[in-house]
């Protein structure tokens, strides 16, 4: 037969409730937690798009009837490297860090591994601190704050971030 303690409950009894306790807390603090980081990710929205300021002047036409460009860079997040940006697709951008304000050094073996990411259709106007430089060979290479953007060719798909810290070049960040 069991010894019962002051309080009327045994010994085992008493670490029994304990423990249970413990566990029920636990459960609610990971439900808790869980729910918290999905919405995190949720209201950064993943795909967060850098794209060209409003005009909010009285004089301005609606939005829907201004001829806008699409978003040109997105910010990914990474768990280990935080926030990045990428092109529309999702591909990660990245920056040398042998580059200057608005000047490339990365040229043709360079740009076998680490190809410019390049403006492919004109737009009037960019979002902030997105601009465009030519390079050597007449292509229009964009910029994140007169920094060149490239993609690393050892991405092969959305969201990876392979070449952060390969031969100079670290992903570009927002």
């Amino acid at each position: 037969m069991l010894k019962k303690s002051q309080n009327g409950f045994a010994v085992i009894e008493t670490i029994l409730i304990a423990v249970i306790v413990i566990l029920v807390a636990f459960v609610a603090w990971y439900a808790f937690h869980i729910k918290n980081s999905t919405n995190n990710t949720l209201d950064k929205a993943a795909n967060t798009q850098i794209s060209p300021p409003q005009n909010n002047s009285k004089n301005s036409k609606s939005s829907a009837s201004i001829n806008q460009p699409a978003p040109v860079l997105v910010v990914k997040t990474n768990p280990t490297l935080g926030d990045y940006l990428a092109d529309i697709n999702g591909k990660a951008l990245y920056t040398y860090n042998q580059d200057s304000a608005n000047t490339s050094k990365c040229n043709s073996s360079c740009l076998a591994v680490w190809p410019a990411f390049k403006v492919t259709s004109s737009s009037a106007s960019l979002p902030a601190n997105v601009g465009t430089i030519t390079r050597s060979d007449g292509t229009i290479q964009y910029t994140y704050k007169k920094m060149p953007l490239y993609y690393y060719t050892g991405d092969t798909a959305a969201g990876q971030v392979t070449g952060d810290g390969v031969n100079g070049f670290s992903v570009a960040k927002p």
